[in-house]
């Protein structure tokens, strides 16, 4: 059984993991609450099960989980049985959260540094009993990204973890009519801007991009605000954002949703 401790406001981002390793181990082995305890179950008990047959435990380490006293029940729980080598533990860094003291000698998973992607492809690795290696995860962004719902409007916040970058220029993907798409740069009057449409991102998907630079450089602690809005009854959606690099080229970053 592969048990998944979150807290309810990391749903965002827990459940694309647990729907992917639904899909590769099954959602019978996967204890995931909100399709392991049924309406008419008690939370506790369910818990308790899942617990008891638990193999492998991922603890999603964040500002909320920390602050969860369920969630801090199943972590020591689990945290008891592995140091009886009865289960493998591994802490998922969701944020810039520290891991509780505890747990500081245990190697975990950085979901914050390197994307949701490499770290679903590590945690298929420790259950298949692989080495996590992969030389894509020494990488390291600099820059990262977030999409939430601010006054009725879409904002993209792009953050600079430890260091000045000094290109702020970021190319935000569409797969809507970016024509009917509003947008600017938070406290900014002076930005460049511009639109690309039908741009070929992989073989047979094409998707449109709104490009928004600043003649300063994105610092920690001073992001880079983006403020998107529609001048139709359409819906639209920000799907990745790119960042330039180099005079000709742009590559994508970590992109979540929720505020940072």
């Amino acid at each position: 059984m592969i048990f998944l401790s979150h807290n309810k406001k990391d749903k965002n981002i827990v459940e694309p993991i647990a729907i992917k390793l639904a899909a590769v181990f099954g959602k019978e082995n996967v204890f995931y609450d909100s399709w392991s305890i049924q309406p008419g179950e008690g939370i506790v008990d369910k818990m308790n099960e899942g617990l008891a047959i638990c193999k492998y435990f991922f603890y999603f380490v964040s500002k909320n989980s920390l602050t969860s006293e369920m969630v801090k029940l199943e972590w020591q729980n689990a945290l008891i049985k592995a140091s009886q080598n009865l289960i493998k533990f591994v802490p998922i860094r969701l944020d810039q959260s520290p891991l509780p003291p505890i747990m500081l000698q245990t190697l975990y998973i950085d979901l914050f540094s390197n994307g949701i992607d490499v770290a679903f492809r590590q945690m298929v690795d420790v259950i298949n009993g692989n080495n996590t290696f992969k030389p894509e995860t020494l990488s390291f962004s600099n820059i990262v990204a977030y999409k939430y719902i601010e006054n009725d409007k879409l904002v993209i916040e792009c953050r600079a973890l430890q260091y000045l970058e000094p290109i702020s220029m970021f190319s935000f993907m569409s797969f809507d009519d970016i024509d009917k798409i509003n947008y600017c740069i938070r406290g900014e009057s002076m930005y460049t801007s511009g639109n690309h449409k039908d741009i070929q991102v992989r073989p047979g998907l094409k998707a449109n991009f709104i490009t928004l630079g600043l003649s300063r450089g994105t610092l920690p602690g001073f992001p880079f605000i983006a403020e998107f809005s529609s001048n139709s009854v359409d819906s639209f959606d920000i799907v990745g954002v790119l960042h330039q690099v180099s005079i000709e080229q742009f590559s994508p970053i970590p992109f979540f949703t929720g505020k940072p």
